[in-house]
């Protein structure tokens, strides 16, 4: 019930992204603009981290993913109904507040019960579940594509993903009960430590609130949160180039599938490696690796698209992207619980993911502006940049030790 929700998520999110530039091209938008039909979604995760929160707050981790499955329905059945481009973008807008909701409640849940001796793993295996729907949702997509011959029977699969899921959230056992607590709950709703084991959701308001609390920690925050700025950047321009550069290469929609899922399903075999490399040897041995390749992988990918094997190009560097990516698998996650303060983590985690989140919403806009003004390979160029310097900056401020205070 931890894992379980999230994979369906995904699994029906993943189908869907990678036909997202797909399905704008068909309602009239050139490369640039598809670009920007396909930023809706970061876009929608930035704007729902603090509504998402509160949400959190009020009614808990499991009532926050049924109203989150219910609004995706919602976003789904705009996208089937859509007729132009502002409906689009607004259904994908939507899917990503979604998003925002499902990955606030889980990351509360994961920071405030797991012990740090193997915290890592378990948020590397939470970041795997997303990894799974971007490894199985493209080739879901290509076969539906294969057999029906219409891009939106995707976005059909995505539904029943999203139903199944509410009726599994509704009916199921409610981890938020059988899972004790290790962090006190924050807020003034707390008088004393009585010593209880704390179950159910775990408050999230307290008296400082986002903004004040970016400011009380606005050390960290621009150290670290902008090199995870960097990192959030890179992953979502890697979700926005592939499907563009397959377009821009006039490939059609099966073919663009296929090389994304082959690069997800890369990344999703190295997702529980790279919790063990953090467990076990530090944070920065699985960033600044994933960071480098994907670096190097954007700017290799910039000078290739003339090529006459553009082609090969695009599949072999979308796998190393992908290596990239798998190798970061949980590393966002898990650097907001290492770094979260214990009396008031959610908060800081509030902070610490529309940090983040404007980094992943950032990227798409860059590709967007830098496409339309010079060319695909620049942003693309420009992206593998941003990740050098990101993985300067984690070299430079991850911490070596972290204190284990708990058992």
């Amino acid at each position: 019930m931890v894992y379980l929700p999230t994979v369906l998520f995904a699994v029906g999110e993943g189908a869907v992204l990678p036909l997202i530039p797909v399905l704008a091209t068909g309602l009239g938008a050139d490369v640039p603009m598809a670009a920007l039909v396909a930023s809706a979604l970061v876009v929608g995760q930035l704007c729902g981290n603090i509504p998402s929160g509160r949400l959190v707050s009020k009614i808990g981790e499991r009532f926050t993913m049924v109203y989150a499955g219910l609004a995706a329905m919602v976003a789904g059945s705009g996208m089937l109904l859509a007729t132009s481009l502002p409906l689009f973008t607004a259904a994908v807008f939507l899917l990503g507040f979604c998003a925002a909701a499902f990955g606030l409640a889980r990351h509360a849940f994961m920071t405030t019960r797991v012990p740090t001796r193997f915290r890592a793993r378990a948020l590397s295996l939470l970041g795997g579940c997303f990894r799974l729907g971007v490894f199985v949702g493209p080739f879901v997509a290509a076969a539906l594509i294969r057999v029906t011959g219409a891009e939106l029977a995707t976005v059909w699969f995505m539904l029943a993903c999203v139903a199944v899921l509410v009726v599994l959230v509704l009916l199921g056992p409610d981890p938020e009960r059988s899972s004790p607590a290790l962090l006190k709950p924050t807020g003034a709703a707390v008088a004393e430590d009585t010593g209880e084991v704390v179950t159910g959701s775990i408050p999230v308001a307290d008296q400082r609130g986002v903004l004040r609390t970016m400011w009380a920690y606005r050390g960290v925050l621009s150290r670290l949160g902008i090199s995870a700025a960097c990192l959030s950047a890179v992953r979502s321009a890697r979700q926005v180039v592939l499907p563009l550069w397959g377009v821009s290469l006039g490939l059609d929609a099966t073919t663009i599938a296929l090389i994304v899922g082959v690069s997800g399903a890369i990344d999703f075999a190295l997702f529980y490696a790279s919790g063990q490399v953090m467990d076990r040897f530090g944070r920065i041995w699985a960033g600044m690796p994933a960071l480098l390749l994907m670096g190097l992988g954007f700017v290799a990918l910039s000078f290739t698209h003339d090529l006459d094997s553009a082609m090969l190009w695009y599949g072999a560097l979308a796998a190393v992207l992908g290596v990239g990516n798998g190798l970061s698998s949980g590393i966002l996650l898990t650097f907001g619980a290492d770094l979260a303060p214990e009396r008031e983590p959610a908060t800081f985690l509030g902070s610490w993911r529309t940090l983040t989140d404007a980094g992943g919403a950032a990227a798409p806009l860059i590709v967007s502006a830098v496409t339309a003004a010079v060319s695909l390979s620049l942003a693309t160029g420009l992206m593998g940049v941003i990740a050098l310097l990101g993985a300067a900056g984690f070299l430079r401020w991850t911490p070596r030790y972290l204190a284990r205070h708990d058992e």
